[in-house]
């Protein structure tokens, strides 16, 4: 099944993003609550899992961004695509991705983006395959210590 999390799952959320990039789970301190209370109570802010065998293996966010371009339509950002690394290669993220599309497109975004920072040839096909393209925009990160 594919749904927006519940505010009851932010320990399995977190467990699962040992597989993004994280490298422990970190304590629920007041700052995290405070941060997942805010993402879970806005609505422009789409947490998407996929559940199988009774646990989240696969997630991602889709933000909407209000906007005055493009006739003031919205657009959406996706960021924190993962799935846990025993149910890889299942379709679990192009289910996650196919859900945020519909969030966008109900919100009548004009397009949706993502960035990864994987050179992965595997990777970069997924998104290609999940209809994403790397020709019409430049990406600049500059990071913020």
């Amino acid at each position: 099944m594919v749904r927006e999390a519940r505010e009851d799952e932010l320990p399995a959320i977190l467990e699962l993003y040992l597989d993004l990039h994280e490298k422990s789970v970190p304590d629920i301190t007041e700052h995290v609550k405070r941060t997942w209370k805010q993402i879970v109570q806005d609505e422009n802010h789409h947490l998407i899992v996929k559940t199988a065998d009774g646990r989240i293996v696969s997630s991602c966010v889709c933000v909407i961004i209000p906007n005055l371009t493009r006739t003031v339509r919205p657009y959406a950002f996706i960021e924190n695509v993962v799935t846990h690394s025993d149910y890889r290669g299942k379709g679990y993220a192009s289910e996650c991705l196919n859900y945020a599309r519909e969030i966008a497109k109900k919100q009548n975004c004009y397009k949706m983006m993502l960035l990864t920072g994987s050179k992965n040839q595997k990777t970069l096909d997924f998104y290609r395959n999940a209809g994403f393209n790397s020709e019409d925009k430049t990406a600049f990160i500059q990071w913020l210590e």
